[in-house]
């Protein structure tokens, strides 16, 4: 685990690639999040694997990251739990 209360930055250039991490940066309308496994990272960017794709974010507009727990199992669909369960 990385220190805490590092820059952003320097957060993520020290950060053990594979992590799960949730990273803030600016857009030109505001802010957004990008949450996932950070990838790696290279020189003035990271990437961070989200569910639907590698989000590549300029350091320079890192404005917070921080290491986030594992996500919650997934949970089963009520059909496939009934599916499931034994006639008696």
């Amino acid at each position: 685990m990385t220190p805490p209360n590092l820059p952003p930055q320097q957060f993520l250039l020290q950060a053990e690639p594979g992590i799960r991490v949730v990273v803030r940066y600016r857009l030109e309308d505001g802010l957004t999040d990008a949450l996932g496994y950070l990838v790696g990272t290279a020189e003035g960017s990271c990437t961070v694997r989200t569910r639907t794709s590698d989000v590549e974010i300029p350091l320079a507009l890192v404005i917070a990251a921080k290491e986030v727990p594992p996500p919650p199992p997934r949970r089963q669909s009520v059909r496939a739990a009934s599916d499931s369960e034994p006639n008696g």
